[in-house]
C-alpha cells in the first residue's frame, strides 16, 4: 500500500534519475523465485547519491511515524534493507538490528543479528518487494524469537498479487513510497522508456510466470 502519491511519484523519478531502472528485453534477468524479468529495480545504488538517500530516510521515517507510531526497534532485511534500516533507526533514534536469510554456519550461529528482546515492537525495512517470500522469511525469524513485528515499510514493490496474498496470509502490514504502476507511468512520461518498452513491461507484470515460461520456449 502506497500512502502518498506525491511520494510515490518522487521516488520513481528519484529511482529513474539514479537509474536504478535496468531493462533487458533480450535477455532478461533471473529472480531468486525462478522468474524472469524484462526490468530491475536496483535500489542499492541510491545510496550513492546524498539527496536520493536522504529523502528515502526522511519518507521511510515519516511513513513509520504515521503508521506504526512508537516501535522500539527497527529491522532490516539483508542485504537490501540494511543500509536504508540503519539510517532510518539513526533517524528515529531507535535500536537497529538485521534479520540474514538463514543462520550463519559458523561463530555464532545467528540469524538475527544485534541486540533484540521478546515482546519488542519491530518495523521490518526492505528495500525491494517482488513476491515477498524473503522479507516474510526474515518476519517469521522474528516471530519465532518473540518479537512482535508490527508492519513492514520498502521503498518499492512490483504489486504483484502474489505478494499481497503472501502478505496477508502472513498477517504482516506492508507499506512502500512507491511501486511499479507509479514507477512505469513516470517512465514513460519522462522518456526513460518508449511505448514499446511500456507495452513489454506492462505484459510481463500482468503475468510474470507465463511471460517467464513463453521466454524459456
Amino acid at each position: 500500500m502506497v500512502l502518498n502519491q506525491d511520494t510515490a511519484t518522487k521516488v520513481a523519478e528519484y529511482l529513474l534519475q539514479a537509474k536504478a531502472i535496468k531493462l533487458s528485453p533480450n535477455k532478461p534477468f533471473t529472480w531468486a523465485s525462478g522468474w524472469k524479468s524484462p526490468i530491475y529495480c536496483d535500489n542499492r545504488i541510491t545510496l550513492s547519491y546524498p539527496k536520493i538517500r536522504t529523502y528515502i530516510r526522511q519518507q521511510l521515517s515519516a511513513v513509520i511515524t504515521e503508521k506504526f507510531a512508537s516501535p522500539d526497534i527497527i529491522v532490516g532485511v539483508a542485504t537490501g534493507g540494511i543500509a536504508q534500516g540503519a539510517l532510518v533507526a539513526e533517524d528515529l533514534g531507535l535500536p537497529f538490528a538485521y534479520v540474514r536469510p538463514k543462520p550463519k554456519e559458523h561463530g555464532l550461529g545467528n540469524q538475527i543479528e544485534g541486540l533484540i528482546e521478546a515482546g519488542q515492537r519491530a518495523v521490518v525495512i526492505e528495500d525491494l518487494i517482488s513476491t515477498g517470500g524473503s522479507s516474510l522469511n526474515a518476519v517469521q525469524a522474528l516471530r519465532d524469537a518473540g518479537v512482535n513485528v508490527v508492519g513492514m515499510a520498502a521503498i518499492f514493490t512490483y504489486n504483484f498479487d502474489l505478494a499481497k496474498e503472501n502478505f496477508k496470509s502472513s498477517k504482516c502490514n506492508l507499506v512502500t513510497l512507491s511501486d511499479y504502476d507509479t514507477l512505469t507511468k513516470t517512465a514513460l512520461d519522462s522518456g526513460y522508456i518508449n511505448s514499446n518498452d511500456y507495452d513489454l513491461i506492462k505484459s510481463w507484470r500482468n503475468n510474470p510466470a507465463e511471460w517467464s515460461n513463453n521466454f524459456n520456449k
